[in-house]
């Protein structure tokens, strides 16, 4: 059995990595390490090499997006307002999505979690809640990049607080999914 002090230290490690290989993706162990704080022979005793580290990195995201989507409680409601849900999830997963986008994440993100989504675009299309023109794959890279912009946005302005830019993007989003009114 693996003690709390071992879990700790091996959770600080991946969170880390998470954060540091998602600005850096070349980013060394050493840098990693010492964001942990721990030494780089601590870090070589929870992952022999960086393979095994990346690894971790990767079974991590898979359970972390697997947490937001429970959270977002993606059955309840209707397609878009699961979408909004989902975004307001995904926001605090920053890191972790940015180190996924740029295929330094492994494979946290299954194909069964997009067709998932597809399911949930499909049942606002049937339902009326999205715009029934926009193709599904078209919405998940609407969803992406708008995360994505609204992470850069708040990195950019210090000023702007996390409620704010949650509210720009879930209205961005709502205006962008509603089908046209007639």
């Amino acid at each position: 059995m693996t003690s709390g002090v071992k879990n700790r230290t091996r959770q600080a490690i991946i969170d880390a990595a998470i954060d540091l290989l998602a600005g850096n993706p070349a980013c060394s162990l050493g840098e990693i390490a010492a964001a942990a704080q721990v030494g780089r022979t601590t870090l070589h005793r929870y992952f022999g090499e960086r393979a095994d580290l990346l690894s971790a990195v990767a079974s991590e995201g898979g359970e972390r997006l697997g947490r937001a989507a429970t959270l977002a409680d993606l059955d309840r409601g209707t397609g878009a307002e699961a979408l909004l849900r989902l975004c307001r999830e995904y926001f605090d997963l920053g890191s972790l999505l940015s180190l996924m986008f740029s295929g330094q994440g492994g494979e946290c993100w299954e194909s069964q979690d997009e067709q998932y989504l597809i399911g949930v675009i499909e049942r606002g299309h049937a339902d009326g809640s999205i715009d029934p023109a926009l193709p599904s794959d078209w919405v998940l890279t609407l969803l992406w990049s708008q995360l994505y912009a609204a992470w850069e946005y708040r990195a950019q302005r210090q000023e702007a607080s996390r409620h704010h830019v949650l509210d720009l993007l879930t209205r961005t989003l709502s205006n962008a999914l509603r089908p046209p009114q007639s």
